[in-house]
């Protein structure tokens, strides 16, 4: 796969739009938390029919035509949900992010792992963003060594379990109604997911924190207090026992997941510097006809061109079935992560004062791309997890 098909170009050109003339008004009332991200995610559903695709193969499922799913789909359907993410994250990678939380990771974990009835429970009603959900692993102190340190507990007790401890750094947290939660069961000697509900007793989140980018997405914290979770609530049941192996699939999926939000944001700043130096007038012409500007866009472009090629390939392997290694997941959102955060730093640079302002969206995001050196893992952690993966090779 070299590049989208012609009928995906087409649905490209639909979301483009819709983005242009839905979500980029409201960016700024998304920005200064005026407006949550939730409304708006239903409106985009409900325009192009994914909630009724997500009812219709649910449908087909309960009629014995779908096996256990797959988080982030399969075949044409991950071509689609990276073109969304995207044109998202062209006009705001917090919005983008809001949504890929709350379909990819949590809506997506439970499709994976889940139980026939928990799929219908609460695997539906998230994909089609009835509900929003949160995917709550990181813990305070606890960020890159999730598991070593994690400290949320549950144990058994009759007709279900109790959890205690507490989440941080949870998009969507704020304001999920589904939750799929961490947590370690001494008696087992592993981690194990549970499906917590924001109704049950003693589930509280903290207001959503102040951050250096991503405003449009509320982040925040969970608190479990003696947390009574039904039995049919463990995520998989009995036999899920993987929970382990299966966070870790989320956290490679999400670091896959990446590269279409990098490539959004990547390509909207070659197209605004790009813009800019035909425009920007000094000493009697254009500034794109000097060096140092040019050398600045060819490097962008050289940025795209690789993220894009990045991206086809995890599309083809998606589509052929074939699992691509821990280390490439690692090393794709370590390179991904940043130069998209180089290239948005240097497009508010290159347009200077203008670029510095809010008014303009590269300042937007130049902090949004932060965060794709921070979440899902850190720039450090895919070094490490690279190098381990290739040293005890053979």
């Amino acid at each position: 796969m070299l590049d989208f098909s012609e009928e995906h170009k087409v649905a490209q050109q639909a979301i483009r739009a819709w983005a242009t003339s839905r979500l980029a008004p409201r960016v700024p009332a998304l920005e200064s938390g005026n407006e949550l991200p939730y409304p708006l995610m239903r409106e985009l559903g409900a325009t192009f029919g994914m909630i009724d695709l997500v009812k219709a193969q649910f449908a087909k499922m309960r009629d014995g035509g779908g096996g256990k799913g797959k988080a982030r789909g399969s075949g044409a359907e991950s071509p689609l949900m990276a073109i969304l993410m995207m044109e998202l994250s062209r006009v705001c990678p917090g919005f983008a992010l809001a949504m890929g939380a709350s379909l990819g990771l949590c809506g997506g974990a439970i499709l994976a792992r889940g139980t026939p009835d928990q799929k219908e429970r609460f695997a539906l009603p998230v994909m089609t963003m009835e509900r929003i959900g949160a995917w709550a692993l990181t813990e305070p102190g606890a960020g890159s060594d999730a598991f070593g340190s994690m400290k949320t507990r549950a144990r058994r007790v009759d007709g279900g379990y109790r959890l205690s401890g507490s989440k941080t750094f949870i998009t969507n947290a704020p304001h999920a109604d589904v939750f799929v939660v961490y947590a370690r069961m001494p008696e087992e000697g592993d981690v194990r997911a549970f499906i917590v509900e924001r109704s049950m007793d003693g589930v509280a989140t903290g207001p959503a924190f102040k951050k250096m980018g991503m405003h449009s997405s509320p982040t925040g914290e969970i608190f479990l207090d003696d947390v009574r979770v039904p039995a049919d609530q463990l995520l998989g049941g009995d036999d899920g026992r993987a929970s382990r192996a299966a966070a870790k699939s989320s956290l490679t999926g999400e670091r896959f997941g990446m590269t279409p939000m990098a490539l959004g944001i990547v390509d909207r700043c070659l197209e605004e510097c790009t813009r800019y130096a035909r425009e920007r007038m000094q000493w009697g012409k254009p500034i794109a006809t000097f060096q140092l500007v040019q050398e600045k866009i060819a490097r962008m472009y050289v940025v795209r061109s690789i993220i894009h090629a990045l991206l086809m390939r995890q599309l083809e392997a998606d589509r052929a079935g074939v699992p691509l290694p821990m280390e490439e997941a690692s090393a794709s959102k370590l390179y991904c992560a940043r130069m998209t955060t180089e290239v948005a730093m240097e497009a508010v640079q290159l347009k200077g004062g203008a670029g510095y302002m809010q008014e303009g969206i590269v300042e937007m995001l130049a902090r949004d791309a932060k965060l794709l050196q921070i979440g899902g893992g850190t720039d450090e952690i895919q070094i490490l997890r690279i190098a381990r993966e290739l040293l005890s090779e053979g």
